[in-house]
């Protein structure tokens, strides 16, 4: 092993020592059917932090793909339901109970048919909006009161086309560069977020 490769272990492991103090969950479908999918907004912007922060996010445990990260100084756990978005609320309180995490320690990341593509929205709390996954978060942890970031993904171009059919279909190249900025946006957000920045994140990347 060489000098630079135990320099990136040492590093790793100093990111992931202690406990997480922040719970950071992308929402999506697993498998390679659903990549590049408008649904899957949540996991291409995990995906996007790992590419950043040069780590992986390749551990599976609470019925996801799971990885620690020191984001600005703070311990975040990174999360990817594998459970199918349904019922993505499954993944989210295995890894709060596990932790003691509270609800406010909750960032979670998902798709918005309300926003065009390249636009995101930041809330602090909410319903589920008709998102299936967020409506399977508040089920399962009984509270509303977690921060998300909603990444536009575009509306239906007709209102009779079914709505699973739309957010299970892919983005058009030009959307994709567009999804690109929201996810470099949603990144910096979440670095704000955790420092209890909301009210910056929102000023600074709202639509």
């Amino acid at each position: 092993m060489g000098i630079m490769e135990i320099f990136a272990q040492l590093e790793s492991q100093k990111k992931s020592a202690g406990k997480p103090e922040w719970l950071i969950v992308g929402l999506g479908n697993p498998g390679m059917v659903y990549e590049k999918t408008r649904h899957n907004a949540g996991f291409m912007t995990m995906d996007y932090l790992a590419k950043q922060e040069q780590i992986e996010i390749n551990r599976m445990k609470f019925k996801a793909y799971c990885a620690d990260v020191t984001l600005e100084g703070k311990r975040c756990l990174i999360l990817k339901p594998q459970t199918y978005m349904n019922n993505s609320g499954e993944a989210v309180v295995q890894a709060m109970q596990f932790y003691k995490l509270d609800i406010q320690h909750l960032i979670v990341v998902f798709d918005d048919i309300s926003l065009p593509a390249g636009k995101l929205r930041i809330r602090r709390k909410g319903s589920a909006g008709g998102h299936n996954g967020i409506k399977s978060i508040i089920e399962l942890t009984g509270s509303e009161d977690f921060s998300r970031i909603k990444l536009g993904v575009g509306q239906k171009p007709h209102k009779d086309m079914n709505l699973a059919d739309w957010v299970l279909s892919k983005f058009t190249e030009q959307e994709l560069e567009e999804m690109q900025k929201s996810c470099a946006n949603a990144y910096e957000a979440l670095k704000l977020m955790i420092n209890d920045k909301t009210d910056k994140a929102m000023n600074l990347y709202n639509a």
